[in-house]
């Protein structure tokens, strides 16, 4: 894949070479960076990218401009560049018309001019941008590859599990995939071994516990010490945010998390209520920015391993992990979260994984494109996913006990279903 492009759009020369020289001295060695001085040279410029096959990650736009104004611009580069970033250079008095393209033309972010100095006022907003857009556009030529069944509960954790620690897959359905059955008749492979994963420079995996997995990653699944000041049972935001209070003011901290960081929030499809990110962001870059927080302070992160006792040693707690292994600390926060709670129906569990799913993960969406979806619960986490299954499945049905959803769920979500074309909501129904 060419290198993703960087385009700076602004009608001034003398600031459109200054914002170039910027982002060239930052981001070049991983970027093409180009520019235009006008709303139409821009979408030539990203029409031009387009036929090349070139990645657009991030445009750059003044919003006073002749011709047609930043907004306007940004509005048609959507059918160029579906995936861009989008970041606005705007003056104080234009702010309440940048706040309005969040909603309208989906702004990811706007910057009042200057920008000056960039180290402190434009970097880390584009470091932000375009960390989010490499989570999002992972290189197609990942080099990990899955090869099992839709229905089989096993490939369903599996692929949980990599997207959820960030790690970029290629699926391969057996059933739909002639590439699936080649490398299954390459691996000799039996019903029984799938899924299979397929992993760089290591021995072909057949249906591997997560543990092995992370290990064949290269993920942390043991700890560096034998013992810290403190060990934080479970990754979720509460683990997380306590790793990185712990940290900061110099403890030697652990987080121990049994599947990945990020928890139950993790999965989340869009948090759009969450302090600080005016247009929302996913769980997954939640989570992914919490990580960053957590490492830059210096705490560790072991994965896959579950703990499954305490032991108190005088001074010092162990907390045990299932089959071998153990941590020692002076303190232990547990952050263990909640689990769901089972939908008792006969028959169920038998389905459970292999068409039946607690929680939806954000990247598996794609997966139900002509599928009637049905959603059992009425909370923020189910009109989360309601939105996010309907972009593509043929229908989703939301079933809810209650006579209406604003008792359970946030209004802005609430808003967005009942104006869906494609989700209908069962109300009164068990």
């Amino acid at each position: 894949m060419s290198k993703p492009a960087i385009l700076a759009v602004d009608d001034d020369p003398i600031v459109s070479a200054a914002i170039t020289r910027d982002l060239q001295s930052r981001y070049g060695a991983d970027y093409h960076i180009v520019r235009a001085t006008s709303g139409p040279e821009a979408l030539a410029m990203l029409a031009k990218l387009a036929l090349r096959d070139q990645p657009v990650a991030l445009i750059v736009a003044d919003q006073r401009m002749p011709q047609m104004t930043g907004i306007e611009m940004l509005k048609q580069a959507r059918a160029h560049a579906p995936t861009a970033k989008y970041l606005l250079l705007t003056a104080y008095a234009d702010t309440d018309v940048a706040i309005k393209a969040i909603n309208d033309i989906g702004l990811d972010y706007y910057l009042l001019k200057p920008w000056d100095p960039p180290q402190e006022r434009l970097f880390p907003v584009v470091d932000d941008l375009l960390g989010d857009w490499r989570q999002a556009n992972p290189d197609q030529a990942s080099d990990v590859r899955v090869i099992g069944h839709r229905w089989s509960e096993r490939s369903h954790d599996i692929k949980i599990f990599l997207s959820r620690n960030h790690v970029a897959y290629r699926w391969y359905d057996i059933e739909r995939d002639a590439e699936a059955r080649r490398l299954q008749d390459l691996a000799r492979a039996t019903p029984a071994d799938l899924p299979l994963v397929l992993v760089p420079d290591g021995d072909t995996l057949r249906s591997p516990s997560t543990l092995e997995l992370a290990g064949a990653l290269g993920l942390r699944t043991s700890a560096r010490q034998p013992l810290y000041d403190v060990c934080i049972v479970g990754g979720g935001p509460a683990g997380l945010a306590a790793a990185v209070y712990a940290a900061s003011e110099g403890l030697s901290t652990v987080v121990v998390e049994r599947e990945a960081p990020g928890g139950q929030a993790g999965q989340s499809a869009a948090i759009e209520n969450y302090l600080g990110f005016p247009k929302g962001l996913t769980g997954a870059d939640l989570a992914h920015r919490a990580i960053a927080q957590v490492s830059r302070f210096g705490a560790e992160m072991v994965l896959a391993r579950e703990v499954v006792g305490f032991e108190a040693r005088g001074p010092v707690r162990a907390a045990l992990f299932d089959g071998s292994g153990e941590i020692e600390a002076r303190a232990l926060i547990v952050a263990t979260g909640v689990s769901y709670r089972c939908l008792e129906i006969a028959g169920l569990s038998e389905l459970t994984g292999r068409g039946v799913y607690y929680g939806v993960n954000a990247s598996e969406a794609s997966q139900t494109q002509g599928d009637d979806v049905y959603i059992v619960g009425a909370a923020n986490s189910a009109g989360q996913a309601a939105l996010n299954l309907s972009r593509y499945a043929k229908r989703v049905v939301l079933v809810i006990r209650a006579a209406t959803l604003t008792g359970t769920m946030s209004q802005y979500l609430v808003e967005r279903i009942t104006s869906a074309p494609n989700i209908e909501v069962r109300y009164l129904t068990e």
